[in-house]
């Protein structure tokens, strides 16, 4: 790849504001599609590390979800510039991890630019509601608050539009986020965790983990602290992720 910026590919996981290996070394090769050849290699993290981002998460959705509305909405914002910023070099990581041609893949990064800038404009549009009571002379008022640490698991075919719809949502009700990307194409999810940091979003807010997706997933089901699972994939998997996130109660969304 020729990028304008080299420093957008990156080959390390992101948590806790932190780019780290995995702690045994191993990794996975990514391959061009079109060439069969190896472009990099990710992060295959262990089970135990997968804990310590979430534990990173649910530490900074302590103060996260203090953020003024206004301030979140900033940094989404300023996210979505940085992604059109760049829109030439996401696009060219894009297309050469995941194969769709290059008008494709510059209109998958402004479609996830879309959604940070859609999110970043209703984040101070987190409106509750005013209900009628039952009683005459009192009201009910309705509060939303975020929900806490989100897991967001994204597909092959729009790696960066898929994570970036799940993660300004989250981001903007004030919850953070662990994400997995698909093992075929983590490269363009990790350069929007690098522009994600550019933009402002605080340490632990939003993380990324690459690695085995069974040990991956068993981690965001059975771990408490997650309390919402995004997943965007096959039937068959999200059939698997309702059934293991039935012990916690574990709210799911499967799309």
């Amino acid at each position: 790849m020729k990028l304008k910026n080299p420093e957008l590919l990156q080959q390390a996981n992101y948590w806790d504001g932190l780019w780290r290996q995995a702690a045994s070394g191993e990794a996975i090769e990514v391959k061009n599609p079109a060439t069969h050849t190896v472009i990099g290699k990710v992060p295959r993290v262990s089970r135990a590390e997968v804990a310590d981002a979430i534990r990173a998460a649910e530490r900074a959705f302590t103060l996260w979800r203090q953020e003024s509305a206004q301030k979140r909405g900033e940094i989404l914002r300023a996210w979505s510039e940085l992604l059109l910023h760049h829109l030439d070099d996401l696009a060219e990581i894009l297309t050469t991890e995941q194969g769709k041609p290059l008008a494709e893949a510059k209109g998958e990064v402004r479609y996830a630019a879309s959604y940070l800038q859609w999110f970043g404009e209703e984040a101070p549009r987190n409106y509750g509601d005013m209900i009628p009571a039952p009683k005459p002379g009192q009201k009910i008022l309705v509060q939303k608050q975020p929900i806490g640490v989100c897991a967001c698991i994204t597909p092959w075919n729009f790696p960066i539009a898929m994570l970036a719809r799940k993660v300004a949502a989250a981001l903007a009700a004030g919850c953070t986020v662990v994400a997995k990307p698909a093992e075929l194409t983590p490269f363009s999810a990790l350069a929007l965790a690098l522009l994600g940091e550019r933009a402002g979003v605080p340490a632990g807010v939003f993380n990324l983990v690459t690695g085995d997706a069974a040990s991956i997933g068993d981690e965001f089901t059975e771990n408490p602290a997650i309390k919402k699972i995004s997943f965007t994939g096959s039937t068959r998997v999200g059939k698997l992720l309702q059934q293991k996130s039935a012990t916690n109660l574990t709210k799911l969304s499967l799309n």
